[in-house]
C-alpha cells in the first residue's frame, strides 16, 4: 500500500514530523511517501493562506498521485479536502476530520488544542456536523516552528492546555489539531487524563482501511469528477487531473 502524506506548507519540517508519525502507526508493507507544498505559506494561519495552499495541494497531488492508493491531508485545516475527492480516483482524508472520527468513537465530547485560528477548527466541526460534541477549543502560546525547535516546552504547554480543556469542559477526548502536533500524544499522554489523539495516526489507520474496502470512485453526486470546463495557466498535470474526467 503506497499512501501519500501532503503538506501544502512550505515547511519540510513540518513534513518530515507527519512523515514520521505516519511510519510509526502504519502497517508492516505500507510505503509512506511525504509531500510538501511548492508555493504559498510556510505555516497556514489564515482563510486567505488556506485558499493559496488549496491549488497548492491539488498541484502537488495531481503530479504524485499514479500508483498511489490513498492520500492524507496532513495539514490541519483539511485544505483541499473535498475538491481532492472529487477530482482523485483514491480515498482522502483530512488529517483533522480524522481525528475528530475517532474521538468520537471513544468519548461522547471531544476537545481540541490547536496552535491556529479557533474559528477555523469550529467551521471544520461544524462542516462534519458535530458541533454539538464539540466541548472546546484551546489555543497555546507558541507555533509550529517552536514544535519542531523546542519540543519538550511545547509538549509541556500541550499537555497542560489539554488537561485544562478536560476539568474546565468535560471533555473526554483531546485532539491536538496542528500537523506540528504529529506523534505528540506517545509523549503525554501520561500527563493528560484522557485519550489524546492527533490527525496524522488516526488518519493512517482510517485511510488503510478505506483502501482494503477498495471503494469505487462516485459516478454521481456532490463528489462525482466534476468534468473538465475551459481553464487557464495551469501546471500540466493539473489541467491533466481536470480532463481525466472529461
Amino acid at each position: 500500500m503506497r499512501l501519500l502524506v501532503a503538506n501544502p506548507n512550505t515547511t519540510p519540517q513540518v513534513t518530515e514530523l507527519c512523515a514520521n508519525a505516519a511510519r510509526a502507526v502504519a502497517s508492516p508493507g505500507t510505503q509512506i511517501l511525504p509531500l510538501t507544498g511548492r508555493f504559498g505559506a510556510q505555516i497556514i494561519n489564515s482563510r486567505a493562506e488556506n485558499a493559496i495552499a488549496g491549488h497548492a495541494m491539488l498541484e502537488m497531488l495531481a503530479e504524485k498521485v499514479a500508483g498511489a492508493d490513498g492520500v492524507l491531508l496532513a495539514v490541519s485545516y483539511d485544505t483541499g479536502l473535498l475538491a481532492a475527492r472529487e477530482l482523485l480516483p483514491v480515498p482522502v482524508v483530512g488529517m483533522t476530520e480524522a481525528g475528530i472520527a475517532a474521538a468520537c468513537l471513544l468519548g461522547t465530547r471531544f476537545g481540541m488544542v490547536t496552535f491556529g485560528t479557533p474559528v477555523i477548527y469550529q467551521e471544520l466541526v461544524a462542516q462534519q456536523g458535530l458541533t454539538g460534541r464539540l466541548a472546546g477549543i484551546r489555543a497555546i502560546t507558541a507555533s509550529p516552528k517552536d514544535a519542531y525547535a523546542d519540543p519538550a516546552t511545547v509538549d509541556a504547554k500541550v499537555a497542560d492546555a489539554a488537561s485544562a480543556l478536560v476539568a474546565e469542559t468535560g471533555a473526554e477526548v483531546v485532539v491536538l489539531c496542528g500537523a506540528a502536533m504529529a506523534g505528540m500524544p506517545a509523549r503525554i499522554r501520561d500527563a493528560v487524563p484522557v485519550p489524546v489523539l492527533d490527525g496524522i495516526a488516526a488518519g493512517v489507520g482510517l485511510l488503510e482501511m478505506l483502501v482494503r474496502l477498495k471503494p469505487a470512485k462516485a459516478r454521481t453526486g456532490s463528489l462525482a469528477h466534476p468534468g473538465q470546463r475551459p481553464t487557464q495557466g495551469l501546471s500540466p498535470a493539473l489541467a491533466a487531473l481536470l480532463a481525466a474526467g472529461a
